[in-house]
């Protein structure tokens, strides 16, 4: 058993030095040498964005070589909001470029350590992906196609979307978050304009980071019933990408851009669906992401100089003597409340089942068929009144003719959100419980390290740490790359 001033000694070796007062962050960049404001950089990135915008803008304001033709009876055609199908030469060119970007972005994290050059990879992929592919397909939205396909053993998914879904992962799994370092267009965007990064409290940060696992599930849900495609409707970055989208999504789009000129990637973190499976993966990375190639000198350049609040401080070792004692009863009723809370979600979720399932086209469509079979009016009759038969008015007069069948599919929809309500309350529950048990799992550590789930991988950390750059200097001359060659000298 350890001495009581042993113990004290190992705390003292473990706590972490005073915050520097305001101003003094500054004062320790302007140290540095060769240190200069990343607000430039970002400055003439926005300058580019912009530039292509507005050359894409040219795109959108092209005629058709061919006018459509004129219907009778008033009808127009509807706004093409989908980019047509590609060939499937060019899908798997689509695949090959993902491959080829998360291979590069590895390369760039873990070998070449280079913040400059995960800006280059950002912005081609926001211009492959976001522009020209006009965001689709999307890793995002995948999520949807492979639930529903999951679900309906008659949807044949897509090998490409199958890909596009698993690659980002697998990565993950092996190097962390690398779609979102520098492969994501959604996460270039909102890259390009953070202008002044403000710091988002932990408290807020820890509650806001649990609505993309309960987005998640709902947008699963939706996709396995057959409703619709959650993420690619409510998508606020799609009808930028596309140069045309509904209003509410336009400007849900632009506030998020206005919000990450300060907070950096609020979609990301707070929103984004496939973030959260990201997230999940990165947690079990064989490489992770660490701000040193060698050793941390405390001095909490790195934790200034993350955007995203990933950065973790050290934290002293637990005493034996204290692991069971208050924490760890603690600790222990947090885990027996996990299946309490998903009994009790799962039962909120199927009480709001059929509400939900309203939401589905059929579901509305009987609904409305139930109530209207006894005062419908026919089309004609719309007609000679001076009003134009709706497109709901039209399938209710079609439903009309099989009452039966469409009262019978929506009967059997409805029993598929009852067992999928019961299934996403359980979910929310999980989710709930499992942020309340790792907040209180001790996590003993003797640097500044990021965040295994959390870090989005973008190395502004790396351009900052001062090791970094005395490595960069000492191996220069050896043409290896920092944190590769021998151990450099210390400062």
């Amino acid at each position: 058993m350890r001495s009581k001033s042993t113990q004290l000694v190992s705390q003292e070796r473990y706590r972490a030095p005073a915050r520097p007062a305001a101003g003094a962050d500054e004062e320790s960049q302007r140290k540095l040498p060769g240190l200069k404001s990343p607000i430039s950089a970002r400055l003439v990135s926005l300058v580019i964005f912009l530039a292509v915008l507005a050359l894409f803008g040219f795109q959108a304001g092209a005629e058709l070589k061919f006018q459509p033709p004129e219907f009778e009876g008033g009808h127009q055609l509807p706004p093409t909001t989908v980019p047509a199908p590609r060939a499937p030469p060019l899908q798997y060119l689509d695949l090959a470029v993902l491959t080829a970007a998360l291979a590069v972005a590895g390369w760039l994290v873990h070998k070449k350590r280079s913040r400059r050059g995960l800006m280059a990879l950002s912005i081609f992929s926001l211009l492959y992906f976001g522009f020209w592919r006009k965001g689709c397909i999307c890793s995002i939205g995948s999520v949807q196609n492979v639930a529903l396909a999951i679900a309906d053993r008659g949807y044949t998914l897509p090998v490409t979307v199958a890909a596009f879904f698993l690659l980002p992962l697998l990565f993950a799994l092996f190097a962390g978050r690398l779609f979102c370092a520098g492969v994501c267009p959604h996460g270039a965007l909102q890259d390009l304009v953070l202008l002044k990064p403000v710091k988002v409290p932990p408290w807020l940060e820890h509650g806001l980071g649990l609505l993309p696992f309960i987005y998640l599930g709902g947008g699963v849900l939706l996709a396995a019933t057959g409703s619709f495609f959650l993420f690619c409707q409510y998508d606020p970055f799609v009808p930028i990408f596309r140069l045309s989208g509904r209003a509410l999504m336009v400007i849900a789009g632009v506030l998020f851009l206005v919000l990450g000129v300060f907070v950096s990637r609020p979609f990301c973190r707070f929103l984004c669906p496939y973030g959260a499976l990201l997230k999940l993966c990165a947690v079990a990375a064989k490489w992770r992401v660490t701000v040193t190639p060698d050793h941390c000198v405390r001095c909490r350049i790195c934790e200034v100089a993350c955007p995203t609040g990933a950065i973790s401080e050290p934290e002293p070792p637990l005493p034996d003597a204290q692991m069971p004692g208050r924490g760890g009863r603690r600790l222990m009723g947090l885990i027996a409340l996990v299946p309490v809370l998903m009994l009790a979600g799962a039962w909120l979720g199927g009480q709001f089942s059929v509400p939900a399932s309203r939401l589905h086209p059929t579901v509305s469509l009987a609904e409305r068929l139930v109530r209207a079979q006894a005062n419908l009016a026919a089309p004609e009759a719309l007609a000679a009144k001076g009003q134009l038969p709706s497109a709901e008015d039209l399938a209710l007069v079609r439903a009309q003719s099989a009452p039966a069948e469409i009262l019978a599919t929506a009967a059997g929809i409805r029993r598929h959100f009852s067992l999928g309500g019961w299934v996403f309350g359980a979910w929310v529950g999980l989710v709930l419980g499992a942020k309340l048990v790792s907040l209180s799992v001790p996590r003993p550590r003797t640097d500044y390290e990021p965040e295994h789930g959390g870090c989005f991988a973008c190395a502004r950390c790396f351009e900052y740490c001062p090791r970094e750059r005395v490595s960069a200097r000492v191996v220069a001359a050896a043409g290896t790359a920092p944190g590769t060659g021998a151990a450099p000298r210390s400062v």
